[in-house]
């Protein structure tokens, strides 16, 4: 078990040239951790984003196989951590340790997902267009192309997710097994989590034999460190999770530079959810227990939380928020992550309370308490034309909270779908009746949200091939990408195009043979045979 230093670990060194430092707190207790981290400097940055650049062609040439047992060395080494690594994230965030454990299955599995993403190959997408000498009025080259990593992407770790978004999370193992050199900014409110992390990744790199400046972790409370990392000219791409002002800042920073880069960045999102009337008259207690469940699951910390329900005023409606109020009051306030965090909850839940046409439905019954950084379910209630009017209502407030709101016609509800923001999800309770009578809010939600969810309820993001995590903006920067499942590789790869190249001189994957046996398009054909 390593032991916590607070020093940046910067290829194989470790570096301390800041006297300035910041502590982690224990948000159930107040209590402050040792030891004290180094805030990151300008120099220090520039080392481990050069060294991340000396890696990048020896760890790219690696072949999928050694890449693949880079991603499983790393699994192995965070359970090698043991409880050690739990209880240290425990005291950090306030998260329970059966979550944590759960967490911790979810991280260790994924990585082993993408190491059979890289060894089946495929997703290089290579396409071959072969040469036809005889075409008239042209001959058509050869032409053959495929994803090839980007180079060194810096990461930075998500604050609600202290091991599956984090130092060895999504981001960092697709990277790094699509050949990419990570350096990553650890998140300040659980730095030793983060660095025996970093510990585990850095221990792997050097069982597989691989460059050891291919993963640093720098530390830092301020922007400065994350400022200087995305401004970096060295730096290819960014990662990042969090909230909609940070991830502005990073994209308006990469986009200052003289050549931008892209901010790969998953924000904020209310997740409106849909209560239909078949399924509300059907089973509308079933579905509020499962609504406040969901709204108060790890204290409303995550970002596919229940925000905003809309439904048709009516009796379903009424009964439904009457079981509502009763299930919220027996919710008792739980730890959130940190001070700062639930600070931020409370002026949002303040806000939303004063808000002329609002009104409270329900909270938990037992009061916070402050010292144990806690918060409270909150879920309040307005009708649709307040919703209109007060367009701060629609902002996230991080936490477990949510509003329902009552519309008095199917086309205010459609309006209001009409005028959403991006969201990563948006859920429909309803029947298959429902279903064919509010089709066209079903091609709404098409343009508005990255995951439709059908009787369910967002919470629980599936980590598998089909998964998007993503949005319309202000969900994330670029709906194209999802920060969650194997398809999240595509962000850390480009297009690169060979005409008329010698097959000796191809990549393994354009080569005639195809030696690796992996689905390519050949002149317009899937197949994994060779030509």
């Amino acid at each position: 078990m390593p032991d916590i230093t607070g020093k940046h670990l910067i290829g194989d060194t470790t570096s301390s040239a800041s006297s300035t430092v910041f502590e982690a707190i224990n948000p159930s207790t107040g209590e402050k951790l040792s030891p004290p981290f180094h805030e990151g400097s300008a120099a220090e940055a520039d080392h481990a984003m050069k060294l991340a650049d000396a890696a990048f062609d020896t760890l790219r040439a690696r072949s999928a196989e050694d890449r693949a047992a880079l991603v499983e060395g790393i699994a192995d080494q965070i359970m090698a951590l043991g409880d050690a690594l739990l209880d240290r994230c425990h005291a950090e965030t306030g998260l329970p340790m059966g979550r944590l454990t759960a967490e911790r299955g979810r991280t260790v599995g994924q990585a082993k997902m993408f190491a059979q993403v890289l060894r089946e190959g495929s997703y290089v997408d290579a396409r071959i267009d072969p040469a036809l000498p005889d075409r008239k009025p042209m001959a058509r080259p050869d032409i053959r192309r495929m994803l090839m990593p980007i180079g060194p992407v810096v990461v930075f770790g998500a604050s609600n997710f202290p091991l599956a978004i984090s130092v060895a999370g999504t981001d960092t193992v697709c990277a790094l097994g699509a050949g990419c050199p990570v350096v990553v900014k650890a998140h300040p409110g659980h730095p030793g989590t983060c660095e025996l992390l970093g510990h585990a990744i850095a221990a792997a790199l050097k069982q597989g034999g691989f460059p050891a400046g291919a993963f640093s972790l720098l530390q830092g409370a301020s922007t400065t460190i994350g400022q200087a990392l995305v401004k970096h000219p060295l730096a290819r791409a960014v990662a990042f999770t969090g909230s909609l002002r940070g991830g502005r800042a990073l994209f308006d920073a990469a986009n200052s530079r003289p050549d931008p880069i892209p901010v790969y960045a998953e924000l904020g999102s209310a997740n409106p959810v849909f209560l239909l009337p078949g399924a509300l008259a059907s089973r509308g207690d079933e579905i509020a227990a499962g609504f406040v469940q969901s709204v108060a699951l790890g204290v409303g910390q995550f970002c596919t939380n229940p925000g905003v329900v809309l439904g048709l005023r009516g009796q379903a409606m009424a009964k439904f928020t009457a079981k509502v109020a009763a299930l919220a009051a027996d919710v008792p306030p739980a730890t959130m992550l940190h001070k700062g965090i639930r600070d931020a909850y409370d002026t949002g839940t303040e806000t939303i309370s004063k808000t002329n046409g609002v009104r409270l439905l329900g909270q938990s019954r037992e009061g916070p308490d402050p010292a144990r950084t806690h918060a409270s379910t909150i879920v309040f209630h307005t009708d649709g034309n307040t919703w209109e009017s007060q367009k701060h209502l629609h902002q996230e407030v991080f936490g477990p909270s949510s509003i329902i709101i009552e519309g008095d016609t199917v086309e205010q509800l459609t309006r209001i779908a009409e005028n959403l923001e991006g969201h990563l999800t948006a859920t429909l309770h309803g029947t298959p009746e429902d279903l064919k009578e509010y089709a066209p809010l079903v091609r709404i939600l098409e343009r508005k949200v990255g995951r439709i969810i059908f009787n369910g309820f967002p919470t629980g993001v599936e980590v598998c091939h089909a998964m998007h995590h993503g949005g319309p903006y202000p969900a994330s920067l670029d709906p194209h990408w999802t920060s969650i499942g194997m398809a999240s590789i595509g962000r850390f790869v480009r297009p690169v195009c060979y005409q008329s190249f010698p097959d000796s001189a191809l990549p393994t994957e354009l080569q005639n043979a195809n030696p690796r046996g992996i689905m390519r398009l050949i002149d317009g054909n899937l197949t994994r045979g060779g030509m």
